[in-house]
């Protein structure tokens, strides 16, 4: 475990230890200018990237130095560089490089300020040369750990430890069956009423899912590259759900009309459309907040966001189901 001093030491913003000893390249310069300016700039440290500015000094792209060495001297950065760049704030603290650095596999990252300036470059042989000198035996490990992280769990994990790891977040799907047999039991007199909502209720159960499980993979992967905060949720919230409106629209009317040609029911069309447009609003609300939330309480959103978003939408997509069944058929 951590010692005090280390713990300590993760809790610091990270624009304390970030080295100011960098040479920010101009994108309008050639790959030749960029070399002159390097080989005038201090380079402290082992560079392994080079970061590429705009005539405002905001950061807009990023230069691996082997990328730099091969590329004909006269072409412009803006055309060699790459335009993803994943930087720190510098407001992040040790533990959040930490946790850059074991989800990116990156070397090095830029710290930014509120306007994208670059204001240092952290990489990670600083972190093994602090965490040494605090007296930490095994500071990799230290730092796994103290974000959550074991890589006993994802790798060479015995069949045991793979369970004790996965298992507890798969009750949540064992419980939201329960709870959606129990939501059926329920609802059964409504269900005998039109017996063509029981044969749609897999197809809008597994819309459900498979919304949910799109939304939450995008979310997953946009969580690596970025630091969230409540300007991004609020963000993403209103694309996500814009974003739902079309897919669930869409949906309702496809399925909807597939029940009134087939069944000749406007009513049960009616029920099972609603059902699958208002489970596919859930599913994409859940698919968001849930890793997120998971993201920020230092979980693993790639184990346990699958089967706690799954439940969620589950339960919600019976609920609204058997609900609007219930208003529509009386």
């Amino acid at each position: 475990m951590p010692t005090a001093l280390q713990t300590q030491f993760l809790g610091q913003t990270v624009a304390a230890h970030a080295r100011t000893d960098f040479t920010a390249l101009n994108q309008s310069l050639t790959v030749g200018q960029a070399v002159d300016d390097i080989r005038r700039g201090a380079g402290g440290g082992s560079i392994q990237y080079f970061y590429v500015v705009d005539d405002h000094n905001k950061l807009v792209g990023v230069l691996p130095l082997r990328r730099l060495i091969t590329t004909p001297a006269d072409r412009p950065l803006r055309d060699v560089m790459q335009g993803r760049v994943i930087a720190l704030p510098e407001k992040a603290t040790v533990l959040d490089a930490c946790e850059f650095f074991v989800m990116h596999k990156l070397l090095a990252f830029p710290v930014v300020n509120e306007r994208r300036e670059v204001v240092g470059v952290i990489d990670v042989s600083q972190f093994t040369t602090d965490m040494i000198d605090m007296g930490g035996d095994a500071p990799a490990n230290d730092v796994f750990e103290a974000i959550g992280f074991r890589i006993t769990q994802v790798k060479g994990a015995s069949p045991l430890k793979a369970f004790r790891f996965r298992f507890p977040w798969l009750t949540a799907t064992i419980a939201s069956g329960v709870g959606c047999a129990m939501l059926s039991s329920v609802f059964e007199v409504t269900l005998a009423k039109s017996i063509v909502l029981a044969f749609f209720l897999a197809l809008v159960l597994g819309l459900a899912e498979s919304v949910s499980i799109q939304s939450m993979t995008v979310t997953i992967q946009t969580l690596r590259s970025v630091r969230p905060n409540r300007r991004w949720f609020l963000r993403a919230l209103r694309r996500e759900m814009l974003t739902a409106c079309l897919i669930a629209a869409a949906c309702a009317v496809a399925v909807g009309l597939i029940v009134l040609i087939w069944r000749q029911h406007g009513a049960a069309a009616l029920v099972v459309g609603g059902g699958i447009g208002s489970a596919a609003l859930a599913a994409c609300f859940f698919g968001l907040c849930v890793p997120t939330a998971l993201h920020a309480l230092k979980l693993d959103p790639k184990i346990a966001a699958g089967p706690i978003t799954l439940a969620l939408t589950d339960i919600v997509t019976l609920v609204s189901y058997f609900g609007l069944a219930s208003m529509v058929l009386g």
